[in-house]
């Protein structure tokens, strides 16, 4: 299948590489030169802008770090919507259920379909295959493209209307941003009271309060202060905040969420929206007086 691809960052790259593993044939953009140069290495086709990608295949996928560059890209000058081939806009980007349900109306005056695809698993598993594919939108065009999408792991319906994928990946990424949040504070606590933190985790992932941050995240990037799990802050507060607004909006309680928020806010300001999310127990730690962990040498 001929396949445009937008976005080629952390996540898309990864899974625009296994697009291509699996026999598509890929027509790109990108802002970044040295994004889009890998692939064309192994033959994708690079473009000079969206609507040149929607000008050259039926279906269109984005993965996009912003809720503006989402928009900019579906609907906005020079947007797939101007597009002459372009039957299907699958996003693969996180932006909430209201942006997602204003870009379907928008691209649905132009009879192309919108298909809401958020993803989660991290880089990992965008490289291994292995994400969770949250997908709505008409059930005839999921169909068509069902297939293509498990290239990148365990495909969910979620549902046909606008934007219910989107509030599935909000409700998802929150219990993410909250285990961090918690795991961080909890261990924290126990290495101030004299605790071993490699330790805690091991008992933490053997007993009931194992979490993704515990199982993965400390292991991974916190307990060795590497810090280089691949999402950033900004992300992190970005779908936190996302998932306040949709609880708020329909009225859902939503106490924790807004909580986790402020921590994930302070975070961003003390370290910066390109730091990696797992620096937010660093953010704790200052609050403690304590140090997770070993530092790293350089």
């Amino acid at each position: 299948m001929d396949i445009g691809f937008i976005g080629l960052g952390n996540m898309g790259q990864p899974m625009a590489h296994r697009l291509i593993e699996a026999g598509h044939k890929l027509i790109i953009y990108d802002t970044r030169n040295d994004a889009v140069a890998p692939l064309v290495t192994i033959g994708a086709q690079l473009v000079s802008s969206p609507a040149d990608v929607a000008d050259r295949a039926e279906t269109v996928m984005a993965s996009l770090p912003s809720l503006q560059v989402s928009e900019k890209v579906a609907i906005g000058e020079g947007g797939v919507i101007h597009g002459k081939r372009i039957k299907r806009f699958i996003d693969l980007s996180t932006t909430g259920s209201s942006v997602a349900a204003k870009i379907a109306a928008a691209l649905a005056k132009k009879n192309i379909v919108q298909i809401d695809c958020p993803v989660s698993g991290g880089v990992g598993g965008a490289r291994k295959g292995t994400l969770a594919v949250m997908v709505s939108g008409p059930r005839a065009d999921v169909d068509l493209v069902k297939d293509v999408l498990a290239v990148f792991g365990k495909v969910f319906l979620i549902g046909e209307k606008p934007g219910m994928a989107q509030t599935m990946k909000l409700a998802n990424n929150f219990l993410s941003a909250t285990a961090m949040v918690a795991t961080s504070e909890a261990v924290v606590m126990g290495v101030k009271s004299g605790l071993d933190p490699k330790v805690m985790i091991d008992v933490i992932n053997a007993g009931s309060g194992r979490t993704t941050a515990s199982d993965g995240k400390f292991p991974q990037a916190v307990l060795p202060r590497t810090f280089n799990y691949g999402f950033a802050t900004a992300l992190m507060l970005k779908d936190v905040r996302l998932c306040v607004e949709e609880a708020r909006g329909l009225s859902a309680p939503n106490s924790v969420m807004s909580a986790v928020l402020d921590q994930w806010e302070a975070t961003n300001t003390e370290f910066g929206g390109d730091s990696d999310f797992t620096v937010i127990v660093k953010m704790i730690e200052r609050r403690a007086g304590v140090t997770v962990g070993a530092e790293k040498k350089s």
